[in-house]
């Protein structure tokens, strides 16, 4: 049985371990005192010997003896494992305490990243008829775009600039970067002609910011 200590993380199913052997150890200490209480109700501390003296004849004295040892011996093995139990279980509640704390601090940092390291978006998709070339290539409505081919938010004017790079992309993949949910996500869009208007099948609008 593999004891808990300070140098090694102690994990769940050694504690489940720890608490099986406690169980045992008490059900073997209920039995002795059931085989005292058997021999005329003997505890552990009557005697064991006749008023003159003599060993008790109406006991087993060897049984009431082991019955009493075993006792001592299960008790005190009791009291060092209820001590690991309790340290188990200590260290086990102090790291789950710990780890929450991490992944909180994690998830903290994460987002704080994520908002700063957040390019600026230009424009906003506003609809995607179903079927259209936007839709096949993952474009969804209040996606905010941040890259469309060469146009950015630095070189973007108007809605014109955009309509220009798809005129002059048709049939060709153009490489779409979007704020989707507080992410960036690359989208693969080839502008080209379908059973709906325009190459994209989209409406995209200007962001005022």
């Amino acid at each position: 049985m593999a004891q808990p200590c300070g140098s090694r993380a102690v994990t769940i199913s050694e504690v489940q371990q720890l608490v099986k052997r406690k169980d045992e150890i008490e059900a073997q200490i209920k039995a002795c005192y059931e085989l005292l209480e058997s021999q005329k109700g003997v505890g552990m501390n009557e005697p064991l010997v006749d008023a003159e003296g003599f060993p008790r004849s109406d006991i087993d004295l060897y049984q009431v003896r082991t019955a009493r040892h075993n006792i001592i011996c299960l008790q005190n093995d009791h009291k060092a494992l209820m001590k690991q139990v309790e340290e188990a279980l200590h260290q086990l509640h102090a790291r789950e305490k710990e780890k929450h704390a991490k992944d909180e601090a994690e998830a903290l940092a994460e987002a704080m990243s994520q908002n700063q390291s957040l390019p600026q978006a230009f424009a906003k998709v506003n609809t995607v008829t179903p079927g259209s070339p936007a839709s096949i290539s993952g474009l969804q409505v209040d996606d905010e775009i941040v890259e469309f081919g060469s146009v950015n938010v630095n070189n973007f004017q108007n809605l014109q600039n955009i309509a220009t790079v798809v005129q002059h992309s048709e049939g060709r993949p153009l490489s779409v970067t979007v704020i989707r949910g507080g992410k960036k996500v690359h989208l693969g869009l080839t502008p080209k002609r379908w059973a709906g208007k325009g190459l994209l099948g989209c409406n995209i609008i200007p962001l005022q910011r």
